[in-house]
């Protein structure tokens, strides 16, 4: 429609492209569902080109078009705004990762691609790029009991890590024979069989949080190295971070220690595919 002189016709199929786009992200959660986005996209398609072939046919031929309907212009256009919009969703709505190991498994493998939110913790530091955010968070709260947060390590500012928060400021945190205890009473969990992943077979738990939250977490045996610890208190402004591949998993437990409030920037949400797995389906992160 641009190329038309129809600028305000181009913004709305634009913005209407995008709004389908994010809407796809929500049905991708089940095949069914997903199948519906992708049609509904193409007949989105379809409709812009009939009412562009519509448009054209009832033009006069001594038409004067605008500026922004010249080739160099249209092409100066698509180049600048689509950079600039992936720029802004990935800095104030999603971003992408690639999870490069087993940390979080059986939730997150190594090769999964997922979005993860911007907009729910609000924006710190490390929202923007280059670390050009607030110094402190604005706009928001901090993660809840269970979350699967993405945050910049403290001990290394330039690497970004995904874990589950257990632990919020003034808990008290304990692993006792591999359960985990929170505020001195343990947490439940169940055993849900066991799984195989790269030739290594683990046992499965699902572990249930006091407000009722649950997720399925993973461990070899009751006596691995952080099985057993000291007890922590969480510090004002401080998280405590766990992975759910609990014997394979550097995190509060060790070197890595409390993660600052600022530091988390953004909240696992939707898993996409696998690099390495094809079998992985789209699904939203527990």
């Amino acid at each position: 429609m641009a190329y038309l002189g129809r600028g305000w016709n181009a913004i709305a199929y634009s913005i209407g492209g995008v709004c389908i786009f994010i809407a796809q992200l929500w049905l991708l959660d089940a095949p069914s569902t997903a199948a519906f986005g992708y049609l509904l996209i193409s007949a989105w398609r379809l409709i812009g080109l009939l009412h562009g072939y519509r448009t054209a046919r009832k033009m006069p031929a001594n038409i004067v078009f605008p500026w922004y309907s010249r080739w160099y212009s249209l092409a100066l256009i698509f180049s600048i705004v689509p950079l600039t919009l992936a720029m802004l969703v990935r800095s104030f709505l999603f971003q992408p990762f690639t999870i490069p190991s087993s940390s979080m498994l059986p939730n997150l493998r190594s090769g999964d691609y997922m979005f993860a939110q911007k907009y729910v913790y609000g924006y710190s530091r490390y929202s923007f790029p280059y670390g050009f955010g607030p110094e402190h968070r604005m706009f928001g709260h901090g993660p809840d009991r269970g979350d699967v947060v993405v945050f910049r390590g403290s001990m290394n500012p330039g690497g970004d890590f995904v874990k589950r928060v257990v632990g919020l400021p003034g808990d008290r945190i304990q692993m006792k024979s591999g359960i985990l205890y929170l505020n001195g009473s343990a947490v439940e969990r169940e055993p849900v069989g066991d799984l195989t992943y790269q030739s290594v077979t683990v046992h499965a738990f699902k572990e249930t949080l006091p407000s009722g939250r649950s997720y399925t977490i993973v461990e070899q045996v009751d006596d691995a190295r952080g099985d057993n610890t000291k007890e922590f208190i969480v510090p004002d402004g401080h998280y405590f971070v766990l992975g759910d591949n609990r014997d394979n998993s550097l995190d509060s437990r060790f070197d890595m220690g409390f993660v600052p409030d600022d530091n988390i920037y953004a909240k696992a949400a939707l898993l996409l595919f696998n690099s390495e797995d094809k079998s992985r389906q789209a699904s939203w992160i527990q």
